[in-house]
């Protein structure tokens, strides 16, 4: 499965052949998901057919067909054409004349940047070494200048050959063998062929993503993730997240990501559905290592490191880059707005006067109570106030309360060789009973200016 995802981007049709005895397998259920992403129709080849007893072969193919249509009226295909095929004594008119029906040339054109998608390698000895592959955007004459990112590497179009054809040039979508000099064939294997300078080099992606619906395990953010993009496959570790606002509509397909809105975190990728509408999950993708793509490339998030025998479909995400950044600069980072409603909850130490208190137990000795300086706090969620500053060393503070909170003060009393702004000064009988609730955002990516960057919900 990993070669088809690979070769996803230059497929125009498909036939998905099924086993007529064995029916969807887990590698069909996948095929069927990377066709639903490329494709609006294919073609169902039901194979094997003269493996079937001839004296009941009609029927049994018949109970295939209906048992497939109900799997495919849940599928973007609806009802697709199906057609019955077999290795030895087959009539393979049928599927013939399928292709011929369905078959449609895609609009071609020769303008952009040449992107060129090398599925094969290899040395001729005497001439140099033929890349093999498909032109996926742009035109390549002979004599150009092409440039492999991968090895950083520029090499002149020596001459180039389609179907054993001489050609000056290739447009896109033509299927085309490349002739260079001086490049090693072993260093290549499937990659990329481009203009000079034309394909990025990134470690980190935005994507708006949707869930694979054939993928039944939870999909939790913080994880490993098999990325594929185009023919690089590489290990990447994903945030999930949603846009904060509810209420805000949400385009189907973003084509830009929008640095102004916040983002809530999400624990997992959900099913698209009424709460979680087509376009409003999106992915911060973190790769293990830097990867060579066009900055708008179709990614796959898929988990091949799945035993096979489970029968269980790996693929489990997808979608289409619409922002390319640096993990590793902070500051860029920052401008992702993505946070984590957080809560903490305290209790009362002592209460000073009608309107001051002194907390306990939100937060821990060492905890720097100036980044919670001036938040809002509630008694017991009903009586408004803010932490005006931390008190003594312990981890206690001081809370003020925009109306008098109710509770009974404290006696004071000094015990001996205590002053009044000891931790456990002042105090007789216990503090008052009462709940002091925190609520705030805790950003993920915080400036390198910024530690403990928190803003009140």
């Amino acid at each position: 499965i990993k070669t088809i995802i690979g070769g996803a981007q230059i497929i125009d049709m498909m036939i998905l052949v099924i086993d007529c005895q064995k029916g969807i397998q887990t590698q069909t259920a996948e095929c069927l998901v990377i066709g639903e992403i490329l494709m609006d129709s294919m073609i169902v080849a039901i194979n094997k057919s003269d493996l079937l007893p001839e004296e009941t072969r009609a029927d049994k193919l018949a109970k295939v067909q209906t048992g497939l249509k109900k799997v495919f009226s849940g599928t973007k295909f609806k009802e697709p054409v199906m057609v019955t095929t077999s290795a030895t004594g087959g009539d393979v008119s049928g599927l013939l004349s399928a292709l011929q029906q369905a078959a449609v040339i895609p609009r071609r054109t020769p303008d952009g940047s040449f992107f060129f998608a090398v599925d094969h390698c290899f040395p001729i000895k005497g001439q140099g070494t033929v890349l093999t592959g498909t032109v996926l955007n742009g035109t390549v004459r002979v004599n150009d200048a092409v440039e492999l990112p991968e090895l950083r590497q520029e090499r002149k179009v020596k001459s180039m050959q389609m179907f054993k054809q001489p050609v000056k040039a290739a447009v896109q979508g033509d299927r085309v063998g490349v002739l260079v000099t001086q490049l090693d064939a072993k260093l290549v294997e499937r990659g990329i062929l481009c203009a000079p300078g034309s394909m990025p080099s990134f470690s980190a992606v935005i994507v708006p993503v949707q869930r694979v619906r054939f993928y039944k395990a939870s999909c939790p953010s913080k994880r490993k993730y098999h990325i594929t993009l185009g023919h690089t496959t590489v290990l990447a570790t994903v945030q999930f997240f949603t846009p904060a606002n509810k209420a805000a509509p949400v385009e189907a397909s973003p084509a830009a990501f929008d640095y102004s809105q916040e983002y809530l975190s999400c624990e997992e990728l959900h099913q698209t559905d009424g709460d979680y509408p087509l376009g409003s999950q999106w992915a911060l993708i973190v790769l293990d290592r830097p990867v060579v793509a066009p900055a708008d490339s179709l990614l796959i998030g898929s988990v091949l490191d799945t035993d096979i025998n489970m029968n269980m479909c790996r693929l489990v995400f997808y979608g289409r880059i619409t922002s390319v950044v640096n993990a590793e600069d902070k500051e860029a980072m920052a401008r992702l707005r993505v946070y984590k409603p957080k809560e903490k909850v305290g209790g009362i130490k002592r209460v000073v006067d009608e309107d001051v208190v002194i907390g306990k137990d939100l937060f821990k000795k060492e905890t720097d109570i100036s980044l919670f300086t001036g938040l809002k706090v509630t008694l017991d969620g009903k009586v408004p106030g803010y932490i005006e500053g931390s008190f003594g060393s312990s981890g206690q503070y001081k809370v003020r309360f925009s109306q008098p909170h109710g509770l009974a003060i404290s006696k004071k009393g000094k015990g001996k060789g205590k002053k009044d702004d000891d931790d456990d000064a002042g105090e007789e009988g216990g503090g008052a009973s009462g709940k002091i609730i925190l609520s705030f955002k805790k950003y993920l990516f915080e400036p390198p200016s910024g530690k403990g960057r928190r803003i009140q919900q």
